[in-house]
């Protein structure tokens, strides 16, 4: 049985209380615009989304996002950098930290409306702090109407890409959705939800029946799969990528693009690994043009602290998947935009 708590505004009451400022609109214009050709191969720049796993936390998150806006400057002719700003978290299990979207009152309780509040105030902040726009995670379908106008990039996960609300939803949203393989590591399953994501649909959303264009910046992101007892297989090798290039050639998608995850199954959340993985995916693609064509960047796992805690005790040390420290994410971040 479910029981009625209380009611939630619709977005428009939300974006109305906090929204962008003239100058914030022309900075997300250019963003979106700079975002959107590398997707569709008219830039030859590399996207990287990069950040903690989860935004469990707004001072530290906008502390790692300042030095990204600083770092920004020095890469900017070959990379654009999204910050990653997770602000909700799915769990295996169902229970543990779930994103600031259900953030506690003063009681302790969840409070579903001031998460809300929370969330545009941290993309808000982030924006003024370092003139980057940012992306979030699509974990429940239906809020994505009141962050939208704030993020340039949304990524739908590995235990959501299979639902049906999740693919219609990112065939109406005007900027880039990467959809990550499954659990399983099925490439076929991550392929028809980029299909479904640029395919027009009708289909109930909140309370309207609604109809979407198709997005034809919906693409894929390798992030390595999970098989028998939960050993990882990574997926973001030659053979794979070049596997995924002939998917997306069959199945006619538009705009073929791949983004490596170097963290989760890729890297067994073994999160130096990232450096190496990275490494060899520039490697791939100074040697071969097709996987250069098709790769078109990173999503990556960062923070101020490296690795991770059971309680939010260290600032800037993710409370739930390891993390890239600081100093790694800065040489990283440069020895890629050397080798675009």
């Amino acid at each position: 049985m479910l029981e009625k708590q209380y009611f939630i505004p619709e977005p428009e009451e939300f974006i109305a209380e906090s929204s962008l400022t003239k100058e914030m609109k022309k900075i997300k214009a250019q963003r979106d615009e700079e975002i959107k050709d590398v997707i569709t191969g008219k830039s030859n720049k590399l996207l990287v989304v990069i950040g903690p796993c989860s935004a469990h936390e707004s001072a530290p998150t906008l502390e790692y996002i300042s030095r990204l806006g600083k770092l920004n400057e020095k890469v900017k002719n070959e990379l654009v950098i999204v910050p990653r700003i997770y602000t909700n978290k799915p769990r295996t299990k169902g229970v543990g930290y779930k994103g600031m979207f259900l953030q506690p009152d003063p009681d302790g309780a969840a409070d579903i409306i001031r998460g809300i509040r929370s969330i545009r105030a941290l993309h808000l902040a982030a924006i003024n702090e370092s003139g980057l726009t940012s992306a979030d995670e699509m974990l429940y379908p239906e809020n994505t109407a009141y962050v939208e106008d704030l993020l340039s990039y949304h990524a739908v996960g590995a235990r959501s890409v299979e639902d049906q609300l999740h693919r219609q939803v990112a065939s109406g949203i005007d900027a880039p959705v990467g959809m990550k393989n499954p659990m399983s590591g099925n490439l076929l399953a991550m392929i028809n939800s980029v299909y479904a994501a640029q395919s027009p649909q009708i289909f109930k959303y909140r309370n309207y029946q609604v109809r979407s264009d198709g997005n034809p910046l919906a693409h894929a992101i390798l992030r390595g799969g999970v098989e028998g007892m939960g050993v990882d297989v990574p997926n973001f090798h030659y053979e794979t990528v070049m596997a995924v290039d002939e998917l997306y050639r069959n199945s006619k998608l538009q705009n073929p693009a791949i983004i490596i995850d170097t963290n989760h199954s890729n890297s067994g959340k073994k999160f130096k690994e990232q450096i190496r993985i990275a490494q060899e995916i520039m490697q791939n693609r100074r040697f071969n043009n097709d996987f250069k064509t098709i790769v078109k960047g990173f999503m990556i796992e960062s923070f101020l602290v490296e690795g991770n805690q059971a309680h939010d005790e260290v600032f800037g040390k993710s409370i739930t998947d390891p993390c890239l420290g600081w100093d790694d994410t800065e040489r990283l971040l440069c020895d890629i935009a050397e080798n675009v």
